[in-house]
């Protein structure tokens, strides 16, 4: 077994690396901001970095800093167009998710 596996009481392997994905896609989903960010990347897909902070009120580089943290979740896709970055949400992920936490508050 590997060293990033263990048995859990049901003797099932349990793999630390997809609990730390898990973990990074809840973080990211557990700041009000970054909520803000998606809710306004839902209602204006394809939008940049400059129009976000712009409609948020905030700062590029917190912007940015958000950004990335919902990408490394897979939160959003992103396109390069030119110089900018076109941000939209990644549907199928943020379903996954939804479903999942359904499952487990069953």
């Amino acid at each position: 077994m590997a060293a990033s596996t263990f048995l859990n009481e049901n003797m099932n392997p349990f793999n630390l690396k997809y609990l730390d994905q898990a973990n990074q896609t809840i973080r990211a989903l557990a700041h009000a901001l970054r909520l803000d960010i998606l809710s306004y990347i839902d209602q204006h897909p394809g939008t940049n970095v400059n129009s976000i902070y712009n409609a948020l009120e905030l700062e590029q580089s917190i912007t940015s800093q958000h950004l990335r943290i919902l990408r490394q979740a897979e939160l959003v896709n992103c396109v390069r167009e030119g110089k900018q970055i076109l941000y939209s949400l990644n549907y199928p992920r943020l379903h996954s998710l939804q479903s999942a936490i359904q499952e487990f508050l069953k």
